[in-house]
């Protein structure tokens, strides 16, 4: 199989004889077989998203499946009598995603046949192997990341904000206030590097130097004592959001030095950067150390060039950057006094901004 990207990223399952046995319109008490059933729930967990295209009565078909205690995995259900391609088509053009990592499974050649030709590269199984599909590589990551594990409810959560921000009635500044916001920083755990891993390679728009970080180079970071590795999670009164923010943090002797902070681009209304920025000043403050700071301009990163300005950070001096392999020359910024931002209207818990003793 070839590389990460091309893993399944949502599942769409047909119902009568595949999802569960026997058809609906026949018999009212079909049901969902235990192999199936752990195939969902290990997807879910994997933060595969699933859905569903049938056709069937949707109120029918969607209370049966509530009957069985499955509903809740399944975001954007297509039900109905039209073309199946359409469903899927219109399931693949909400989440997003490209047709490369979408599935589907039916039982039916004809219904497969039929999406394959509209939607050439959906993979498309037979219902016979859907006891297997765990098995196989395309529906394998090799980490299950702490945000992949909440990857429905997240989907499910920005669904409900969405709807929510386009029935408010006023500025959105009232509606950020309204949403109850609260952001953690903590030191990334073993489960939360692939994504810290990953907002360094993907994140350009909010992202200080653009330099990426494998995994190799976080695991040493997180186990050198001089070094503190930061995860941002953020959370409303929606649901989740997930990691949406990394801080690579080098102590020195009389300084600290931030050497990437990147923030995920879906939460760019929020402010993030800025809160997370405001956070590192107070905390160098009250450890009485100098602030410094990598900055490396992109094509795309003009949005974090002005929140450093606006935290206080500026030029002091060009150094070639070492260590990642990466070209190109990164700005070191100092800290220098500046009037203070306007307080944020989220929570915030840092306490993974206080580094740790010296070993």
């Amino acid at each position: 199989m070839s590389p990460q990207e091309d893993l399944v990223k949502c599942l769409i399952w047909d119902l009568d004889n595949t999802l569960w046995r026997g058809t609906l319109l026949e018999d009212p008490e079909v049901h969902v077989a235990d192999e199936i059933r752990r195939v969902v729930v290990e997807l879910d967990r994997r933060g595969v998203l699933q859905s569903v295209v049938s056709r069937n009565d949707h109120e029918h078909a969607w209370q049966r499946l509530e009957e069985l205690a499955v509903a809740e995995y399944f975001v954007l259900p297509r039900i109905g009598w039209g073309r199946k391609s359409d469903a899927v088509r219109a399931i693949v053009a909400e989440l997003g995603f490209a047709e490369s990592t979408v599935a589907f499974v039916d039982d039916q050649p004809f219904e497969r046949a039929e999406v394959s030709r509209s939607l050439p590269r959906i993979r498309c199984y037979p219902a016979e192997r859907a006891a297997s599909l765990t098995g196989l590589p395309e529906f394998s990551p090799a980490t299950v990341t702490a945000d992949a594990t909440r990857r429905r409810a997240m989907y499910q959560a920005r669904v409900r904000r969405e709807a929510d921000r386009a029935a408010f009635r006023g500025p959105d500044e009232e509606f950020l206030k309204s949403l109850g916001m609260e952001l953690v920083v903590a030191r990334a755990g073993p489960g939360d590097l692939a994504r810290v891993e990953e907002l360094t390679r993907r994140t350009s728009q909010l992202n200080a130097t653009g330099i990426p970080y494998s995994r190799e180079t976080l695991d040493a970071l997180v186990a050198d004592p001089a070094h503190e590795v930061l995860v941002a999670t953020l959370a409303d009164r929606f649901g989740p959001h997930g990691a949406v923010g990394v801080i690579l943090l080098e102590r020195l002797a009389a300084a600290w030095r931030i050497k990437l902070l990147a923030t995920s681009c879906r939460v760019v209304a929020c402010g993030v950067g800025s809160v997370l920025l405001r956070r590192i000043v107070d905390a160098a403050a009250r450890a009485n150390v100098h602030l410094l700071a990598d900055f490396r301009r992109t094509e795309r990163n003009r949005m974090m060039e002005i929140a450093y300005r606006f935290a206080g950070l500026e030029h002091a001096e060009c150094a070639c950057h070492a260590g990642t392999g990466s070209p190109g020359e990164v700005q070191r910024l100092h800290l220098v006094p500046a009037p203070q931002p306007p307080e944020t209207t989220m929570r915030v818990t840092a306490a993974g901004l206080t580094p740790r003793a010296n070993s």
